[in-house]
Parts: structure tokens; C-alpha cells; sequence
């Protein structure tokens, strides 16, 4: 029969020793079947909801607005409410209480500009990974003799199309809502 932690006896280790310490992992229980398959069928439909594509659409937006914002703040152009206002639409930014002025919005798009680049470039290649190992047999001089999962065209098919099409279809969400939370932070700081 077994006892929970708070009702056992107490050993000549507890006595010499002290309880041993709490990790917090030893009395959570294991996920049910149930969870689990919430967590899979969440993870499986993260690609296809409206708020992954509104983070790509901020990944993609984010830096031509910085560098356009640049030039136009110097002239007086309200630049920190358009990329607030973009934040906000796509990313669910809290309003502020006043508009950040064009001083804000020339400290935004420079401070930014980093970020939002490598955002841009590893949210490009991401994507455009998934449609490109998808369509692996339609790629003009594609040798799939040599090529992983070859020699046969079914395996090299096969291969592309599940680790390179698949996977990047399921793994992109996930790093764009990481990266997403990064740009969020920013625009918070400088913007709010």
C-alpha cells in the first residue's frame, strides 16, 4: 500500500537529514490521455489559425514600415503611432495613453531594425521551406538519386515532404510566437 509524503513515517535519514527536498515533480500527477491529446491536436492546429498568420504578417510588415518610419519621422510624420498601430492590430499590443511622437517612432525603427531583419529572414526561410520540400518533385533539375530518402523518387519524395514540409509547417507557429513575444516586448518599451 502506498502512502502519500505527508502521512509516512519519518526514516533515520528524515531524522539525520531533514525531508528530502521538494521538487514539486514528485506529486504532479502525469497528464491524462485527454490533455495529451488537447496538446497534439493544439501543436497540429497551430499553423492554420488566425494568429499565427497575423504574427507572420507582422514579421513581414515590421521591418519595410521601420525603414519607411525612419526618413518620414525626421519630417514630423506621426511614425510611432503607425507602428503602434500596426503592434496593436497584429500582435495585440495594449493601447497607450498618449501617441508616441515622432521622436519615439525614429527610436523605434532604428532600435528595432535588428530585430525585425532577423525576423524577417528567419520567418522567410521558414515558410518558404514548407511549400519548397512539399513541391519536391516539381523543382526544375531535382536529382533524386542522390538526394535524402533517395535513390527512389518515392523515398526522396517522401523524405522532403514529411521532415522538410511537415515539420517546418509545425514547427514555424511555435518560432514565430517566440519571436513574436520578443518584437511585442520591444514595441511595448519604446512605443508605450
Amino acid at each position: 500500500m502506498a502512502t502519500s509524503r505527508a502521512h509516512r513515517t519519518p526514516t533515520a535519514h528524515d531524522v539525520r537529514h531533514g525531508p528530502p527536498p521538494d521538487d514539486g515533480l514528485r506529486d504532479r500527477p502525469a497528464p491524462s490521455r485527454d490533455e495529451t491529446s488537447v496538446r497534439v491536436r493544439r501543436f497540429v492546429r497551430e499553423p492554420f489559425t488566425a494568429d499565427t498568420w497575423r504574427r507572420v504578417a507582422y514579421a513581414l510588415a515590421a521591418l519595410p514600415l521601420g525603414v519607411a518610419c525612419a526618413p518620414l519621422s525626421l519630417l514630423g510624420a506621426p511614425t510611432g503611432r503607425w507602428q503602434r498601430a500596426l503592434a496593436r492590430r497584429l500582435l495585440g499590443l495594449p493601447a497607450g495613453a498618449e501617441p508616441p511622437g515622432p521622436r519615439r517612432g525614429l527610436a523605434r525603427a532604428l532600435l528595432a531594425a535588428p530585430l525585425n531583419l532577423l525576423v524577417l529572414a528567419v520567418t522567410g526561410y521558414g515558410w518558404s521551406v514548407v511549400p519548397m520540400n512539399l513541391g519536391r518533385p516539381l523543382r526544375a533539375g531535382s536529382d533524386y538519386a542522390d538526394s535524402w530518402g533517395g535513390p527512389t523518387f518515392a523515398g526522396a519524395w517522401a523524405f522532403h515532404a514529411l521532415l522538410g514540409g511537415v515539420g517546418f509547417l509545425l514547427v514555424m507557429p511555435w518560432l514565430g510566437r517566440a519571436m513574436a513575444a520578443v518584437q511585442l516586448r520591444l514595441a511595448a518599451a519604446l512605443l508605450s
